[in-house]
């Protein structure tokens, strides 16, 4: 079986894993989408937010700076996508035993 084959017949995000290798790269695949989401979720948070403060500017500044409302509104939605994204301390099997050990009488 060549690379291209083994790599056409493991498993994707979405199919359940064989063996330990394919759980691995199932993870490794779900990792990798996340963080290509969360990138282009900061490009068109970093656009939209720039044309929003060019608006402002535009129409004058004397005006408060409403765009600030969005920034910090969307800036909370982002940090929580990159907190999903890049947390250190996914659930392990140890974890889990450990707190069942705790809620056990």
């Amino acid at each position: 079986m060549t690379t291209d084959d083994q790599e056409r017949t493991a498993p994707t995000a979405d199919e359940e894993p064989k063996s330990p290798e394919d759980e691995l790269r199932v993870r490794a695949v779900t990792r990798l989408r996340k963080r290509a989401d969360f990138r282009t979720h900061v490009l068109v948070y970093l656009l939209v937010n720039t044309m929003l403060v060019i608006m402002w500017v535009v129409i004058g500044t004397t005006m408060f700076f409403w765009p600030i409302f969005p920034i910090l509104g969307w800036g909370v939605g982002l940090a929580a996508n990159a907190w999903d994204v890049y947390r250190p301390d996914p659930v392990t099997e140890d974890r889990i035993r450990r707190e069942m050990g705790r809620l056990r009488p």
